[in-house]
């Protein structure tokens, strides 16, 4: 299944610098990991946001639950899932 995630960071300002760095860290590798596996299909930033929109190819919507609860940086994040399936009209092969 093919879900839109929309994700909006917001980590205070007054949180460890740090720890901010260790949980950035971690979140680009487990990103990476689940773009290599294909789990995160695409991602593309918000042009001057701390934001992104991604697509997620996952099983189900609790595999999708457990991908974005896994997300290091997702305790300081808001999101917005939207489910997606394929258009009648595309011409594409591989966007279900």
């Amino acid at each position: 299944m093919l879900f839109m995630v929309e994700m909006d960071v917001a980590i205070p300002l007054d949180f460890d610098a740090d720890e901010a760095a260790a949980l950035k860290a971690r979140e680009k590798a487990y990103s990476q990991d689940l773009q290599a596996s294909g789990v995160w299909r695409h991602i593309w930033r918000k042009a001057g946001l701390y934001s992104n929109v991604s697509i997620f190819d996952v099983a189900d919507n609790a595999a999708l639950h457990d991908t974005l609860m896994a997300l290091p940086l997702y305790p300081f994040m808001t999101m917005k899932v939207t489910p997606l399936c394929r258009h009648p009209s595309s011409i594409r092969d591989d966007d279900s």
